[in-house]
Parts: C-alpha cells; structure tokens; sequence
C-alpha cells in the first residue's frame, strides 16, 4: 500500500493553499510537492483538521497533475499511545468504481536502526 507508507515530512515541501470547513469543523488545505522525482506521487492535496492536525482527506497527483487516488483517514482511535486512523478508504479515480479498505486493529512501537528509513533499504522490501 503506497498511500499507507507516504513520507509526506520527507518526501515533499508543503504550503497552504487555503481553509475549509468540513461538517462544519475548520481544515488547513496543504499543497505537497515532491522533492524529487523518485516518489510515486509528483503532488498531494492534504486537508488536516485545525483542531488537532489530524488528516482527513489526501488526492494524490501524477506527473502530469492528473489525480490517481483519493485517501480518507477514518475511525481514529487510541493506539500505540496516540490517536491514529484506525481505517484509512483509498479510492481509485482511474477507476471510478474501485477502492481499497486498510484497516489497523492494533500497533507496537519498536526501536528500529537508521538505515532502515532510507530508499535503498526500502526497496529491498518490496
């Protein structure tokens, strides 16, 4: 899942592009733009609730600015010692009609080296 691992702090500089309410509750709406060309996605549109900056909704653009998915963050609960989202709704906009469900039931902090966190490492995984 692309969309659950995204390294938005990492990955891309962001700016606010304006505010919006949603169910009547005030959101920033950031604009994230990649760093370099080696993430999936070139652009994100990111609305994170004033609140308590938690994200709510993320598009995610291709090279070409057209819009590839949509990611809802939902059912945030208490885990490994912080509200996170519990389900997170990745909607295709290639295909409208398609959409994948993640869902996290539980979660454990552990230490991990350094070199775990780079691209090299990361793609070994895969």
């Amino acid at each position: 899942m692309d969309l659950a691992r995204a390294n938005f702090a990492g990955d891309y500089t962001a700016k606010l592009l304006r505010t919006e309410k949603i169910d009547n509750e005030p959101h920033y709406v950031l604009e994230l733009n990649a760093i370099d060309r080696s993430v999936t996605y070139h652009r994100v549109i990111y609305w994170v609730r004033q609140s308590n900056n938690w994200p709510h909704k993320a598009e995610f653009y291709s090279l070409s600015d057209r819009l590839l998915k949509t990611c809802l963050y939902q059912n945030y609960k208490p885990l490994a010692g912080r509200e996170r989202p519990t389900r997170l709704v990745m909607q295709n906009a290639l295909l409208k009609d398609e959409e994948s469900v993640l869902e996290y039931s539980g979660m454990r902090l552990r230490d991990l080296p350094d070199r775990v966190f780079t691209k090299d490492y990361l793609k070994r995984l895969e």
